[in-house]
Parts: structure tokens; sequence; C-alpha cells
């Protein structure tokens, strides 16, 4: 049973569902499936003479047993693998030269089981990296082009350690044997094959750990395609997401490999020195003519990887120019827009239409209401009323374009992507559209006379004003500051507030088991269930002094109650709040000015669907008049020194370094025997120049891992 890739919330409820009767079932897991099927593979190895003598490279054993009329040459394992797998699998050479000659059928024959399925030995010997073998299978024959692995145990799924594709000469490429990809390409390997997801070589070799390998395999994989003279380059060719190469990188975040593929396309100027001009192929990069850009990428990507990418160039030059020139005056003129109709909207509920109420009105002792709402004709008779009219008119056309502008989003987007990611806007678009809504519904009861209203105006003010909050992200004072306060509402707050409803349910009906029998006028803040549990959470909170008068008899065990709870709500939950809020504060205070930026990215692409492109001149130059194709590009002048990036480097793993050995002090012993001997063991003279010199050279070995062309990559 094969996990997912990913699954929505009802698919977890269903997986977990399907979980419970696969348990109750008795049947096997998937890791215990692996290891009885792994198991009882070297238990059949050993039990088959052939594949006894393959495992241990006995080649004359070989040569003797396939002479032998009773050896069933395609006898297979618990894997469907015959003898020749067995031998690539333990890299044996002359057992598998021994078996090709002895048995040819066996070059192109693939492993039969659901884990396996389709593996063949070139695949096997392609991975390992055995250029020997590869070379004698390829010479005997071994097809390099059709082949496909499908088996679920190389199918990328969730916790699976092994994705390489399906074609050889992926596998190939992953691994980074360049000597194994050009055989296999003379052999008539196909550059451009895609698996059952689409993915090229290209999309494998963005997946991998190895990203230094990954991008010397990736020029080679072009030169080659670019041999052929293709009409659509290899790196612009989509799986069946619609992602290329270079936007899979971006969505996962892969730093390196980006940069790589941005350098790949960029055209150089001049240079002096450390100081260079560039222009950058702007190709899904910019939103403007890709609907599923680099940009939309990585906002809606979870990846913090991804996110970085907004500091790579020309990323950062593009967004930059696109906020500063067009997007912030755009947001805070829709900002005004919005104010002034949620301001109108305010007067109108201010000074909506009441009446006294009648004589004979019916109404509780206890009820204070002494006026009543209007209906529609005695709502607008004078000139304040006509003014008021206007100003509902403007509300409700103001909240039916928002519900227009909201719900196609939420169509094309999904609504849980909509509203469940902070750089879209998360929850302002819940308190958005359900502002509009109330607007519309109060429109519907004015006009129907229907009672209630005031409910409705209510929320609709508070979720209105809410949504102020929301254009703060316009402001770069503000904007990262909200995204603390949005961290923590929806973070420490809710988990803050489930806790405290255990407790506070729990004392508020065993408060009510002793005051239910009593005068409810006796003590008011519990003269009923409800009013019970509202009291102790007013109590909770501080809000009002303890409700409990002295001048009456009060059962003891109503003061046990509230020592509990009074212990429980103000010194555990009260405490652990503001040590979750600290917690929460320094960890979004991280990352705060790159979520910032995101939501400027967001709100950039949002603007650019909202309005006319006419408002949106294109940024960059077209390469058309100068011979450089119909692309757009950017100029950016780059500084790139390789000295201060050292320094730098240098200076940040001295300074780690540092750090490393306060906490260590801070960890030691008290124990003055045990620390002169350790000074004693170790002297000090030694040691630091030692330390020093050892992360200077793994800064060295470091900075091949990186792209040297890149220029720096902060914020200025």
């Amino acid at each position: 049973m094969t996990p997912a890739v990913s699954r929505t919330a009802v698919g977890e409820i269903n997986h977990w569902w399907s979980q419970m009767k696969f348990r109750r079932q008795h049947r096997k897991g998937w890791n215990e499936m692996l290891d009885e099927t792994f198991l009882m593979q070297s238990k059949r190895e050993n039990d088959i003479p052939l594949f006894s003598a393959t495992k241990e490279n006995n080649a004359a054993c070989i040569k003797k047993l396939l002479d032998c009329a009773s050896t069933n040459i395609f006898e297979r394992g618990e894997l469907g693998e015959t003898a020749l797998h067995v031998a690539v699998l333990n890299n044996n050479y002359e057992a598998a030269v021994a078996l090709m000659d002895g048995a040819p059928e066996l070059i192109n024959e693939p492993m039969t089981s659901e884990l396996y399925q389709g593996l063949t030995a070139l695949h096997i010997a392609a991975i390992n990296q055995n250029v020997n073998i590869v070379r004698e299978l390829i010479v005997r024959g071994g097809d390099a082009a059709t082949p496909r692995v499908t088996g679920m145990y190389f199918r990328k799924r969730r916790g699976g350690l092994l994705y390489f594709g399906e074609h050889i000469l992926a596998f190939a490429s992953c691994v980074g044997n360049e000597e194994i990809i050009s055989m296999l390409i003379k052999a008539g390997a196909n550059i451009r094959a895609q698996d059952s997801l689409g993915n090229t070589a290209l999309h494998l070799l963005v997946l991998q750990p190895n990203k230094t390998t990954a991008c010397k395999i990736f020029d080679i994989l072009m030169a080659r395609d670019a041999e052929m003279e293709p009409t659509l380059p290899l790196d612009m060719i989509p799986n069946y997401k619609g992602l290329t190469s270079f936007k899979l990188a971006a969505k996962e975040g892969n730093l390196v490999v980006f940069q790589h593929l941005v350098n790949r396309r960029r055209v150089i100027q001049w240079s002096l020195g450390p100081l260079s001009s560039n222009l950058y192929d702007l190709t899904e990069i910019d939103s403007r003519v890709d609907d599923l850009s680099v940009l939309e990428i990585i906002v809606s990507s979870q990846k913090r990887e991804a996110r970085r990418i907004l500091e790579l160039t020309p990323v950062r030059q593009l967004v930059s120019l696109k906020w500063n020139l067009y997007g912030k005056h755009y947001f805070r003129l829709l900002m005004l827009v919005y104010l002034l109709n949620i301001s109108i909207f305010t007067l109108c509920c201010v000074y909506r239409p009441l009446k006294d109420l009648p004589e004979n009105y019916t109404k509780s002792d206890n009820d204070q209401t002494k006026k009543m709402q209007k209906n529609l004709k005695e709502s607008y008779q004078t000139h304040a009323d006509h003014m008021r009219l206007i100003g509902e008119i403007i509300s409700v056309i103001g909240a039916i374009i928002i519900l227009l502008l909201e719900i196609p989003s939420i169509l094309r987007v999904g609504a849980k992507r909509y509203f469940g990611q902070s750089a879209l806007g998360g929850p302002f678009h819940v308190t958005l559209v359900c502002y509009a809504s109330f607007v519309v519904i109060l429109c519907v009861q004015r006009v129907s006379g229907l009672a209630g209203e005031d409910v409705l105006m209510a929320w609709s003010l508070v979720l209105g004003w809410s949504n102020m909050m929301y254009f703060a992200r316009g402001f770069e004072m503000l904007g990262p500051y909200v995204i603390v306060i949005q961290k923590t509402i929806f973070g420490d707050l809710t988990k803050f507030m489930w806790l405290s409803l255990i407790f506070l349910i729990g004392f508020s009906t065993a408060l009510w088991m002793v005051y239910m029998t009593q005068d409810p006028y006796a003590v008011p803040a519990y003269r009923s269930f409800p009013i019970t549990i509202f009291s102790q959470f007013e109590l909770s909170i501080g809000l009002i002094d303890l409700p409990v008068d002295h001048t009456i008899y009060t059962h003891p065990v109503v003061h046990c109650l509230h020592v509990g709870f009074s212990v429980v709500s103000y010194i555990l939950l009260f405490n652990l709040l503001i040590a979750m809020m600290s917690d929460t504060q320094w960890r979004v205070t991280q990352e705060r000015d790159e979520l910032w930026r995101v939501q400027v990215v967001a709100t950039t692409l949002m603007l650019e669907r909202r309005f006319s492109l006419r408002l949106w001149p294109r940024l960059g130059v077209s390469g058309l008049p100068y011979g450089l194709g119909e692309h757009w590009y950017l100029r950016v002048e780059d500084r790139n020194d390789p000295l201060a990036q050292k320094m730098r480097r240098y200076i940040n793993a001295f300074s780690r370094d540092e750090e490393t050995e306060e906490k260590g002090k801070g960890s030691t012993t008290n124990d003055p025997l045990q620390t002169i001997s350790t000074v004693e063991h170790k002297p000090l003279s030694k040691r630091r120049p030692q330390r020093c010199w050892n992360i200077i050279r793994q800064s060295i070995e470091c900075e091949k891992e990186e792209n040297v062309d890149s220029p720096d990559l902060n914020f200025v």
C-alpha cells in the first residue's frame, strides 16, 4: 500500500479511514511489506543454485549450471528478478558476462514484481555507475531507449527515497555519470523522453540533492540536445503540471539550479573588473504573459527556500520595479477607495432609520429597548434619509463589486489555497467576502422589511474594519508586523483557546451543578448555564471580579472550584500563552521581512490580474530589434567580487564557531579536575589555529557547491 504524494483535507480523512480498515483486516503496511519482500528475496537467492552462484561471482559454476538441461534461465526471485539482475545488483562483472554469453535472452528482460516492474539490468548498471557492465550490455544489444520502470518503489511518493524517473538515461543523469550518459545517447537513448508525470531528465536533475553535479549534467544534456537543432529547447518542455525545469527549480526552492539556468539565458554586454552589464531573459519569470510564471509559483509555494528566490537576480529587480513604479500606487489607491466605502457604510449604520416603540409593544420586564427599526416606506422620507440612501446604494454596489472580484479568484485558485495561504491574503479574504455578503443580505433585509438587521450590521462593521489590516502590506513599516499578528492569532491564540475551552466547560458545568438549585437572582452571574460559561470566561481574562456574594451562604465546593480555576487560568494557561507568543515572535521575526516580500509579490500579481494591462507598461526591452529573438530582457548591472564573498563567508564561519564554543562552555561540567585534564591534553595554542584552517578548507570546498557567477543576494 504505497503512500500518496499529497492529499486534501477530505483526502486525509479518507486515507485515515482506509488505514483504519486496513489495520482491522490485519493486512500488512507498506514498510512491513517491504521488509518481508526483501527478506524473502535474500532467502530465494540462497535457495536457487544459479542465483547463489551469481551472487558469489562464480563464473565457472554459472557456465556449468547453464549447460545443465534442468536449469531454468528464466527463473525469477521474489522481486521478479532474473540471475542477470542479481549479478548487476551485486556488481559482479564476471558473473554478468558469463550470463550474457550463456543466456543472451536475459539482457533486456525486465523485473516483473509490483515493486520493481520494468527494471532492466541496464537500469541497475547505470544507477550503480558500473561502466564496464553498461558497456557490455550495450555491446550485446541492450535496449537503451525503450525500457521504463513503473514499479511502486520508483514512483514519486510521500516518504520515497528514490525518484529517478523511468528511463535508463534519466537514471544515469541523476547519478551524474558522464561516461554512461555518453554511451547511452550513442546507443539511441532519447534525451527528451518523459515519464508518466511528464518529467524529463532535466526535471529530475532539479530534484536531486547534489546541485553542482546536477548543473554539470544539465549543461551536457542541453548541449547534446542542441546538436539536433530542435524547434523547442529541452529546458522549455513542460511536464503534465505545466512546469518546465526552470519553473520546477523555483517551486522546489533549488537556488543553485535556478541561478544556473538564469545565467545560461543571460546575455553579457560588457565587463569591467567586478562590474558587468547583463541582459537577463524574463521568459517564464514575468507574470505579464505567463499565467504560471515563476512569480506565481513562488507565491503559492509553502517552502521557505522558494521564497529566497525573490532575492536572486533578476527576480529581485523585476519585483522591485513592478512594485515601486506601479504596484504600490495602485494598491494605496485601492486602499483609499475601500476606506471610503467602509466609512460610508459606517455612517449609514450609525444613522440607520429608527422610531420609538409603540405603546402596545410587548416586551419582557428586563428588556430596556426604546426604539425599533422603521419599515421601508418610513425609512426614506426626509432629506437626510435620501442622503443616507445614496450612501447605502454606494455600499451595496461596493459589496457586489467585491464579490465579483473575489469569487472568480476563489474558483481559479481554489478555496483551500486562496483562504489558507497568508501570502495570498489568507484570512483577510474570508473577512472581506463575509463583509460583502452581509452587506448584500442587509439590502435584501431592508427591502423585505425583515427585523434583525442590527446583528448583521454589527458583524459587518467588525469584519469590514478588521479587513483594513490587509492594506498594511502596502507599507514597509506596517506589513511585517501584521504578519506577526496574523501568525500569533491563528497559531498561539487558537491553541490557547482550545485549551481554555476544555477547562472553561469543565469548571462552568461544575459551578452550575451548585447554582442550578438556587435563586437565579441571588447571584446574577450564574443565573443560567450559558451565562455561567460567559461569566467564567470574563473571570478568566480578568474582566470582572469574583462573582461570589459573601452575605449569603455559599457551598464550600464553590470556593474550591474558584481556587482551582484561578490556578489553572491565571497561573498556568496565561503564562503558557506568554511563552508561546514569545517563541512565535522570535521565530516569525527571523523571516517576517521575507514573508512581507512574498506578500508584496502576491499583491502585485493580484493587481496585474484586476487592472487593465494598459495600466501596466511592460518592463524590460524587447530583444527583437537587437537580434535577440522575441524574448524580453531586463538590463542589470552586477557587481561580483569573489574576494569579498570569500571574506564574508570566512567571517560568518568563524562567528558561528565562536557561538558554538560559547555554548559548549555553558554545557561543560563544573568538575575542576576534569577541566584541567582536558586543557592539559589539548593545548590552546594548537587547538584554535587548526580549527580555523579546517573552517577555511571546508569553506573552500563549499565554494564548489555555490554559483560564483551570481551577485550578492542581499536586499539593499
